[in-house]
């Protein structure tokens, strides 16, 4: 539908790509913007509906809305600066919209198209409010701490995987606080989350599994944060999952920052900054 959008709208190429993200190119200029959404949703269904000028249902928030904006404003750009022979933009600059996939997983998408454009500026759009400019996204990183103990009878007080676990949580998140307590800004902290406990026993030995997400400031590498957490859960096994990602900031005084600044003034705005306490493309792209 995205793809078919952008052909309609007079787009001068608009095509899947090899894992299926929607790219819609106007103009042949050498200088280059490209603006990055994201067509995918978290998981889950909530049924769809429309009461009066507000759509609701999964999928009707987040990069939706500027995905949308990016494809009318290019669309409009396109056919208003348009040169007389209708093969670029004026001034020579080509404009790139990208509806991605994934970006609720691993970020496939993004990660597909990162080598393959350089351009000079790079939007992404995500819901900030149209009057904000977000500067910044935490990182990520994920893991699995697994705890294997020998099976003992409950009178023997021995140690169990499930209380060694869940002491090696207790540290992990003591460390973090520690870490935490002269940082002001949540932008700054780390936030650690437990998104899943595992037990059990195969009649000779008990296992026990936490899963850690962790979002990390811009201060922290992953490499660090992995680094630190073997040693807390040390001689535990820590494995990493997914797709760990270090945390971005731009700029705040760039030509492109003083660009939306002028936009927003110019609506009748009032123009702020904002940072995000969460992960996307940006933190993939950007650097």
């Amino acid at each position: 539908y995205l793809i078919g959008r952008m052909k309609d709208l007079g787009f001068s190429k608009a095509y899947k790509d090899e894992i299926g993200n929607a790219i819609g190119v106007m103009g042949e200029g050498e200088k280059q913007i490209v603006l990055l959404g994201h067509i995918d949703t978290v998981p889950g269904e909530i049924e769809t509906r429309i009461e009066g000028n507000i759509f609701y249902g999964r999928g009707s928030v987040d990069a939706k809305g500027a995905l949308a904006c990016f494809v009318d404003a290019v669309a409009s750009l396109g056919h208003t600066l348009r040169s007389a022979s209708g093969a670029s933009v004026r001034n020579g600059w080509q404009l790139v919209v990208i509806g991605a996939l994934d970006e609720e997983r691993n970020s496939i998408g993004a990660r597909h198209i990162v080598d393959q454009y350089r351009p000079d500026f790079a939007i992404i759009g995500e819901p900030s409010r149209w009057d904000r400019v977000t500067l910044g996204y935490k990182g990520s990183a994920q893991a699995i701490v697994t705890v294997r103990r020998a099976m003992a009878h409950s009178a023997s007080g021995e140690e169990t995987a499930p209380e060694a676990a869940i002491a090696i949580w207790q540290k992990v998140h003591a460390w973090v606080d520690e870490f935490n307590a002269d940082k002001k800004r949540i932008f700054e902290q780390i936030l650690l989350s437990l998104r899943g406990f595992d037990s059990g026993d195969d009649g000779f030995e008990t296992q026990a599994t936490l899963h850690l997400n962790t979002r990390l400031p811009v201060t922290l590498l992953p490499e660090t944060w992995y680094a630190k957490l073997e040693q807390l859960s040390a001689p535990e096994r820590m494995e990493r999952t997914g797709y760990p990602i270090p945390a971005y900031k731009a700029d705040r005084n760039t030509s492109l920052v003083r660009a939306f600044l002028k936009g927003i003034r110019a609506a009748g705005g009032k123009p702020g900054f904002v940072v995000k306490t969460g992960t996307a493309d940006v933190n993939i792209v950007a650097p």
